[in-house]
């Protein structure tokens, strides 16, 4: 009997465990990959499609190129999820499995923060970066605010590397001394856990004269003004937005969530429902919401999962450890190695920026693209 796995989306976390359970069980193994869209692509790659570093289109992975044993891609949209007898219902029809993933990320409500739609822009999601590749040419002169809007959020660096990007691209263009950029945080220091690391970026926003306000969120955009969470009001030429983000709506109406998120047993991802696991941006861990502690999950859930194919137990845990880069600008590339889970709290173990790490970054993307895609 085939062992019948079924795993909703297809990003850093249902692509490491489909990968690791077509490896190990191959032909005993009836894996489906569920996923709305029809090509993945890496977060970080947005940054080089908003600042015209990359086209578009040249960042997309099609899942069709997804050739693995015992594992079938479908291009379908989720309509409801049925943790109790692990029953997933797509506009095509039902499937259904003896273990059931989630892996369905973290979605963006762009309406939680009025006025972000009409007087902003995001550059979390695709689309966003696209545009926003067509709006910051038309940014001359005046005021630029890089402003979160809701935490958590993925990938914690994002809008540190987005205020420093987008200094390179003024200087680049000659006019940043008539541009002004602030960058507004939830957080006390831009990376929490890694005091060497938010004290080198706290270092770079003052030798680029960024402006660094931390503890604070967006709470509502009016036309060329933000208001934060206190009430202070910044006026804004071009507003760069890090919105909300919620569990996709099919998640929450599943019974699966406490609190908006899926809620795991760290020792092996699964969820209160028997043979259901959840992994990466849709739970709430304790890790941030980033593709490499999702891909860390992944491995853990797949051991897990592995483990008890075979009448056994996994014997290994979710350490929550994962490395992040950031992109300081100029050429150079950083790194931040971080533990949740080892210690009595979380640390971060800085690599300063340099050329090598550059490489090091474009090596974690193709060895991934290779080891999912075939690429």
């Amino acid at each position: 009997m085939k062992l019948r796995v079924v795993v909703l989306g297809a990003g850093f976390g249902g692509l490491e465990l489909t990968s690791i359970l077509s490896e190990t069980i191959g032909d005993n193994l009836d894996l489906t990959l569920i996923d709305q869209n029809d090509t993945f692509y890496f977060g970080f790659s947005k940054l080089d499609v908003m600042f015209g570093h990359k086209a578009a289109d040249s960042i997309k992975i099609p899942y069709s190129s997804i050739v693995k044993p015992g594992v079938k891609f479908r291009k379908e949209t989720i309509t409801a999820i049925n943790p109790v007898t692990r029953a997933v219902t797509t506009q095509n029809g039902i499937y259904e499995a003896d273990v059931l993933v989630v892996a369905l990320g973290a979605n963006y409500d762009i309406n939680a923060t009025p006025g972000l739609a009409e007087f902003g822009n995001e550059y979390y999601t695709f689309e966003g970066a696209v545009k926003l590749r067509d709006t910051i040419p038309d940014f001359k002169k005046g005021h630029a605010v890089v402003g979160v809007c809701g935490a958590p959020f993925k990938c914690p660096p994002a809008p540190s590397e987005g205020s420093l990007m987008l200094h390179d691209y003024l200087v680049s263009a000659g006019i940043r001394n008539d541009c002004t950029i602030s960058l507004v945080i939830p957080f006390g220091s831009p990376i929490p856990p890694s005091p060497d690391s938010s004290k080198a970026l706290i270092k770079a926003f003052e030798e680029r004269s960024i402006h660094f306000i931390p503890q604070h969120k967006v709470a509502s955009l009016r036309e060329k003004i933000a208001v934060l969470d206190d009430g202070t009001e910044i006026p804004f030429d071009l507003f760069l937005g890090i919105p909300k983000h919620v569990a996709p709506d099919v998640v929450q109406q599943s019974g699966l969530t406490v609190d908006g998120w899926i809620p795991v047993d760290r020792q092996n991802l699964l969820t209160r429902f028997p043979n259901v696991y959840a992994i990466g941006d849709v739970t709430s861990v304790g890790t941030p919401k980033a593709g490499v502690f999702a891909e860390g999950a992944a491995k853990i859930a797949a051991a897990s999962i592995i483990a008890t194919y075979h009448g056994k137990q996994n014997e290994a845990t979710y350490t929550g450890a994962g490395s992040c880069y950031i992109e300081f600008g100029k050429g150079e590339v950083a790194r931040v190695d971080v533990d949740f889970f080892s210690g009595p709290k979380p640390f971060g173990i800085h690599h300063d920026a340099s050329e090598a790490l550059v490489i090091d970054k474009q090596y974690f993307g193709s060895s991934r693209k290779a080891r999912w895609f075939g690429l």
